[in-house]
């Protein structure tokens, strides 16, 4: 009866021995796939940056493009007939949101600025509407 008994624990702890194994083995596999990279980390960087990170501005972009075609005439004291000064921030988005200005610089048949100066770039007339559709941004 003691050679059962001793059969019967060599049988058990060859099984604690198996299901430790088992159990380790899962842990560090768990812990492997927990600690490798991922793409839910918070820290990595965007992987498709925007591809164009530079917001239109006023200062960054647009007074330039007003100031080199457009002040002659919608200077402080408006000149040669036009209708509104076009110096600051705030005249400027005024123009854009009620007084047609893109329409304007946009127009073949009564363009802004008129002739026999020469149009906007196509370049500038876009910055002009990405300025507006990027909420008027100032600085």
């Amino acid at each position: 009866m003691g050679n059962r008994w001793s059969f019967r624990k060599l049988i058990l702890n060859k099984n604690a021995m198996n299901f430790k194994y088992i159990i380790s083995l899962l842990a560090i596999t768990v812990l492997l796939f927990n600690c490798s990279s991922g793409d839910d980390d918070p820290s990595d960087p965007d992987p498709t940056p925007d591809p164009n990170p530079t917001a239109v501005t006023y200062n960054g972009h647009i007074k330039s493009i007003i100031t080199n075609n457009c002040t002659s005439c919608h200077g402080s004291t408006p000149t040669n007939g036009a209708p509104m000064s076009l110096t600051t921030y705030s005249q400027v988005k005024s123009a854009v949101e009620t007084r047609g200005l893109i329409t304007r610089i946009n127009s073949t048949s009564n363009p802004m600025p008129p002739s026999p100066n020469s149009p906007l770039s196509n370049a500038d007339k876009n910055l002009i509407q990405q300025w507006k559709d990027g909420g008027f941004l100032e600085n």
